[in-house]
């Protein structure tokens, strides 16, 4: 019976001691998505090249060397945002993810049938809005309804040959991540971040 008890007593403690280390280390272990990497490469509403095996890329696990990559980190908290470049002719891919990395919504350039990025991000209300008042801008633009308030956008573009990468790179550092659109009604297009 005695060595049941401190059998019992011994298990307690290990317990609260794991209970206490896991409480300790979740701080460290909720700085390690790939969310809270992005945002150390500059503002949210705007698209960062990701340089290649930079620590700051460790959480998007396999980037394909063969690409050039670019990320935006989004809110919809102040409304949808619109997701618009200009690639090369290469091949190219536009993945959302969620806050926790998930891939809710691809697109590349086959599926979009044109070479250009022109993407609407929206809540299902913010959804419900645009569509009582459609705004001309918009139609041309792929519009999702995504039931998130925030995420991230990666744009990989394939570099053929490396003498092509400076090119593919500017196109990537000169997409547009807006935050918000304008007010339905007016027509014009987008609104700055």
């Amino acid at each position: 019976m005695k060595h049941l008890l401190l059998y019992g007593l011994g298990g307690l403690l290990l317990g609260g001691i794991i209970h206490i280390a896991a409480i300790l280390l979740v701080p460290d272990f909720a700085t390690r998505d790939a969310w809270t990497s992005l945002g150390r490469l500059g503002p949210d509403g705007a698209f960062h090249l990701l340089p290649a095996n930079a620590p700051v890329t460790k959480p998007l696990t396999d980037l394909d060397p063969a690409m050039a990559h670019a990320a935006c980190r989004f809110t919809l908290e102040e409304g949808p945002i619109r997701i618009r470049a200009t690639m090369p002719e290469e091949f190219w891919s536009l993945a959302v993810f969620d806050r926790r990395g998930s891939n809710v919504y691809s697109l590349n350039d086959r599926t979009a049938e044109r070479s250009d990025i022109d993407l609407v991000i929206a809540t299902p209300l913010q959804m419900a809005k645009l569509r009582e008042n459609p705004l001309a801008a918009l139609d041309r633009a792929i519009v999702i309804e995504l039931p998130l308030e925030r995420g991230f956008v990666l744009i990989r573009a394939f570099v053929p040959n490396p003498t092509l990468a400076p090119a593919t790179e500017a196109a990537l550092g000169a997409a547009d991540c807006q935050a918000s659109l304008t007010a339905p009604g007016n027509g014009s297009g987008t609104a700055g971040s």
